[in-house]
């Protein structure tokens, strides 16, 4: 990972640049996973853990048909939800975790998902990114930016953040985006790191970010960075 030396307004300059670049290349950028119900949407974001959105949309279907509901879904049978997810992977635990949160939503929210933060984060497997998902993409509220490992790496490889933990990834991002940005960032870096910027071969020649990246590995990536010399931040705070 490289990073350039800049200051915070710089930084944020550049953060700007690169949320405007990906509008244009990805303005309908939205969550990949099928779902026509905030439940829905929790359940295959539960079960896309170490999967890919394709193989979640594969299951969702014949699961959301056979228990279309928290309470059905809770009274379903571990046998029965295990073989309808099990192309997902890790299908046991799966299986256990998507019907314990249903159980859940009935028994401590009426049968409803929970529109804050707070709500989702004390439903079984459910951490931030998963509730950054349903929060953003069912009910459009920009709590948080979602962080998962497309994100982690992009972050990294652009020099918004040096850290490692999700949590604080995030923090660093949200500190950079104003907050009717911050569904859209998520998602866009998420776009862009399975479209573009490949955790093996970053396709550095086609990216529309390329000289905003202090990764990028093609000719025309500037030594600095571009906003190098953005006004510099007020004596007395902290870069």
């Amino acid at each position: 990972m490289r990073r350039w030396r800049e200051t915070k307004a710089a930084r944020q300059a550049r953060a700007a640049e690169i949320v405007r670049r990906l509008h244009l290349a990805f303005p309908d950028a939205a969550a990949e996973l099928d779902f026509q119900a905030p439940f829905q949407l929790l359940i295959a974001v539960i079960l896309s853990a170490q999967t890919t959105d394709v193989a979640v949309n594969k299951v969702t279907p014949e699961l959301f048909a056979r228990y279309p509901t928290p309470a059905a879904l809770a009274a379903a049978g571990q046998a029965e939800v295990e073989a309808i997810v099990h192309a997902t992977g890790f299908f046991r635990s799966k299986a256990r975790a998507i019907r314990e949160t249903a159980a859940q939503l009935v028994r401590d929210f009426d049968g409803e998902v929970p529109r804050t933060m707070e709500g989702l984060l004390r439903l079984r497997g459910v951490a931030r990114k998963t509730a950054n998902v349903v929060l953003g993409e069912a009910f459009r509220l920009p709590t948080g930016i979602v962080v998962d490992t497309h994100v982690k790496r992009l972050s990294q490889r652009l020099g918004l953040s040096v850290q490692t933990d999700p949590v604080k990834i995030e923090r660093d991002l949200m500190a950079m985006a104003p907050q009717d940005e911050w569904i859209f960032a998520g998602i866009a870096l998420i776009w862009h790191g399975r479209r573009v910027c490949d955790a093996r071969r970053p396709a550095c020649e086609r990216c529309t970010l390329n000289d905003v990246c202090p990764s990028s590995t093609t000719p025309s990536r500037p030594a600095e960075s571009p906003f190098r010399s953005a006004p510099s931040p007020p004596p007395g705070s902290v870069d």
